[in-house]
């Protein structure tokens, strides 16, 4: 049997050229998505940078540690406390130290995440002046090259003049000051660089548990966000995790689809070998070597491919700032063992369903299976359709009547929309023809056989027409239901901030927030209500081992309840006080009157009672506090509600002069709520346009070598349509009504599995209390169909236009 299956392999090969191409393509994207995934696990441990040439760095603490029975846990505060003038005096007698200051600057026409230090840190980076010089007076300042020596700024620290700059370092953006000044705008020292013996240091520092003594490695946490290249990696491997088992997925569904009709378009060959002898055994056989030796080449290139293209993406990963800027491809062999195995075990899996149904077929019925098409729908495809239909259902249910949050996590709305898409890809002949009559119904009632043809050809041909419809399903149902579910979360976390927010305006501000001085001189304007907000956090221990973290802010509670609407479920804001807190349905407890353990955004324990509970909504509502419980967070956010009988535009000037004077922006709560609503992360966005890029590819392969081949196989047919009198044309535009007539119902079926997962995500929002509608994104279904409809007009089109070329009345245009 292998002689046999090496000679139909290469006297067939344009009915396996789909299956090949699919499943190198296939191997080649997991082994660029293996390499890059080892290279996130393979990262070289990120040095320091701020400090690299200090001897030893002292900070505080900026990491909560709480014991636990499993162990210590640890979350980076929010608001870490500086040293205290005991320490650092305590430190300057080990040897020389020096006082590092950091503090937001906002400056005209500056970068947007600015910040500033004393010039004597500098020399730690190490910063080295390549134009200029360095400042000698309160008024002068070098920066990282993003203004030129000679450039007057205006700043929120007062207008400075550059006298020189440093060559950046990619980490920050910073403006330098004099140490006298620096202290003089932060007087609160952040970090010191200690000329000392580390032992001695930390023998100096004590058991002190808010002191941190740095060196080494260790002194990478001294940077701005030491975390972020691991968050960074972190996002890196959602991407391609997601990416690549979402191209797992539609590999196998393609390249078993194709051998499904390559088989099914082989039933002659099959009833022939089985009446001259061929055993079930011998025609499965036959069938898993051609599925061995296709896959075992195929893979072998998609690894090349993998090779070729894993640098590609790594580059393309690190220059738009999804991975970190040194992110490169390592040495890891394992991915192209991975990538080649699976590529051999998705040939197989291919094989097996389509093996099956050719060893069926008995010798008695060869010429008769051969002849006509037989039903499409086996007893084993009716129970693994209806029971994966089932499972989505009845999971989708179970999770809207226990956790309807958990639907909205991308996992999960990654994921779900599988299990309904193989469902009806499997059910597919059952809904082919209902679909077909319903959208050729108008053309098949207009004058000419054309329209009635083409009804009756796509209805006949199920088998045909499902093997079209099911990649383009997969492709809008994907495109439909991930981009569609981010949308509908973003209109629903839009509609949250719309309701919530019943301010006339919004001031906001940067990383340094506002000072006291800016707060009244807001509160100054005539006709205005003010609830002047700080971001901070809460943290609490749940069940005993995880150490949850919470967003909140902090609000005086009289002023909030006037600026803002919270979906509360009970209690009242009014009640809030610094002895309580605002919590949502999500917290483990959440009864008023009752009372959590809780630990501050810097750190410090407290036990406050719960005063109202908010509802979950999309996740975003977050925890409210008073400012005695948020030390260390600036104001950030001013709401401004006009008073009855205001003048709106007096009142607006007013505020614009005040918000310019405070170094912010004023917004109307239109354009507050445009500006604040929660986005989809770029990431995910990322993730999902690259998935829906393989599947639309993965669809076109499987368009062209389906259409190919049955085009190819109907020369008999579109012959005896020409010997019926129809001319070359009408045959043509027959052939190209077929194709756009399945392509419109696999769009159609993915647009109703897309409407599905959305409806799901609709009804958890309305369970969690979340507004805004369902948004079908209907110019990527579009595209998507488009798309798939001109591969299939191609595919379609010229090789009937090829096959017309022989004369009607030519015998060979008859045979089989």
């Amino acid at each position: 049997m292998l002689t046999a299956a090496l000679h139909t392999a290469r006297t067939r090969w344009a009915a396996f050229v789909g299956s090949f191409v699919a499943l190198a393509l296939g191997v080649g994207l997991i082994a660029t998505m293996g390499l890059a995934l080892a290279a996130t696990l393979d990262a070289p441990e990120r040095g320091p940078e701020r400090f690299a040439l200090a001897p030893v760095v002292v900070k505080g603490n900026d990491t909560l540690r709480v014991p636990t029975p499993s162990g210590d846990r640890t979350r980076t505060l929010a608001h870490p406390g500086p040293l205290t003038p005991e320490l650092v005096h305590r430190l300057a007698g080990l040897g020389p130290t020096t006082q590092d200051r950091s503090f937001p600057v906002r400056a005209h026409g500056g970068p947007q995440q600015l910040v500033g230090h004393p010039w004597s840190v500098a020399a730690f980076a190490p910063y080295t002046l390549d134009a200029g010089r360095a400042p000698n007076a309160d008024d002068e300042v070098v920066t990282t090259g993003w203004a030129r020596p000679g450039s007057r700024l205006a700043t929120d620290r007062g207008p400075v003049t550059v006298v020189g700059t440093v060559t950046g370092r990619g980490f920050e953006d910073a403006v330098f000051w004099t140490d006298t000044r620096a202290a003089r705008l932060s007087p609160a020292v952040d970090q010191l660089v200690v000329a000392a013996d580390p032992a001695a240091v930390r023998a100096a520092v004590g058991p002190d548990p808010g002191v941190r003594v740095l060196t080494g490695r260790d002194r990478r946490y001294a940077d701005p966000d030491p975390e972020r290249d691991a968050e960074a990696l972190l996002a890196v491997n959602a991407l391609l995790g997601t990416a690549g088992g979402i191209t797992g997925f539609v590999s196998v569904f393609v390249v078993a689809s194709a051998f499904a009709f390559a088989v099914a378009q082989r039933r002659k060959e099959f009833a022939l070998l089985r009446t001259v002898g061929a055993t079930p055994g011998q025609v499965r056989r036959m069938v898993y070597t051609e599925a061995l030796a296709l896959g075992a080449v195929a893979s072998a290139i998609g690894c090349l491919l993998g090779a070729y293209g894993a640098p590609r993406l790594a580059r393309r990963l690190a220059e738009d700032g999804t991975a970190p800027h040194w992110f490169a491809i390592g040495d890891a062999v394992w991915p192209y063992h991975l990538a080649f195995w699976t590529g051999l075990l998705v040939a197989l899996a291919g094989a097996v369903a389509a093996s099956w149904r050719a060893g069926r077929v008995r010798p008695g019925e060869a010429l008769r299976e051969a002849a006509a098409e037989t039903k499409a729908m086996t007893p084993a495809r009716w129970v693994l359709g209806a029971g994966l239909l089932l499972a989505g259902l009845g999971t989708l249910a179970h999770a809207l009547l226990t956790d309807p949050s958990d639907l909205l996590h991308r996992k999960t709305y990654t994921s779900r929309p599988m299990l309904f898409v193989v469902a009806f890809a499997l059910l597919a002949p059952v809904v082919v023809r209902p679909l077909v009559r319903l959208v050729a119904g108008l053309p098949a009632r207009l004058s000419g056989a054309g329209g009635m043809l083409v009804r009756e050809n796509a209805a006949a041909g199920v088998r045909r027409t499902a093997a079209v419809a099911a990649p383009v399903l997969v492709t809008v149902a994907l495109a439909g239901s991930l981009l569609g579910t981010t949308a509908t979360l973003e209109e629903a976390r839009a509609e949250e901030v719309r309701q919530r927010t019943t301010a006339d305006f919004v001031i906001t501000g940067g990383p340094g927030g506002f000072g006291p001085a800016a707060v009244e001189g807001v509160r100054a304007v005539p006709g205005t209500e003010v609830s002047a907000t700080s971001a901070t956090e809460l943290h609490v221990l749940e069940e005993g081992v995880a150490l949850i973290r919470s967003e909140a802010r902090a609000a005086d509670p009289r002023a909030l309840a006037r600026t803002a609407d919270l979906p509360l479920v009970a209690g009242r804001v009014a009640d809030l006080d610094d002895g309580s807190v605002i919590v949502t349905e999500e917290w483990e407890r959440h009864t008023v009157g009752s009372t959590v353990d809780v630990r501050l955004g810097d750190g410090t324990p407290r036990t406050l009672r719960i005063a109202a509970v908010m509802s979950i909504g999309t996740g975003n509502n977050g925890a409210y506090v008073t400012p005695a419980n948020a030390p260390g967070a600036p104001v950030d956010r001013i709401d401004v509600r006009l008073a009855p009988g205001a003048d709106t535009a007096t009142a607006a000037t007013g505020l614009a002069d005040a918000a310019r004077q405070a170094g912010g922006t004023l917004l109307t709560k239109q354009q507050w709520v445009a500006d604040s609503s929660p986005r989809t992360k770029r990431t995910t966005r990322t993730g999902f346009l690259l998935v829906l890029g393989i599947a639309l590819l993965y669809t076109g392969i499987a368009l062209a070598n389906t259409l190919v081949t049955a085009t190819s196989d109907r020369a008999r047919e579109l012959a005896l349509l020409r010997l019926a009198g129809a001319t070359r044309g009408q045959v043509l535009r027959l052939v190209a009504g077929e194709s756009l007539t399945v392509v419109l119902v696999g769009a159609a079926t993915g647009t109703l599995v897309a409407a599905l997962n959305l409806a799901g995500i609709q009804g958890a929002l309305r369970l969690l209390d979340a507004g805004g509608a369902i948004v079908v994104p209907w110019a990527a279904l579009g595209a998507t169909t488009a798309s798939c409809a001109a591969v299939a007009l191609v595919c379609a089109v010229v090789p009937a236009a090829l096959g017309l070329r022989r004369r009607a009345v030519d015998p060979a245009g008859l045979r089989d």
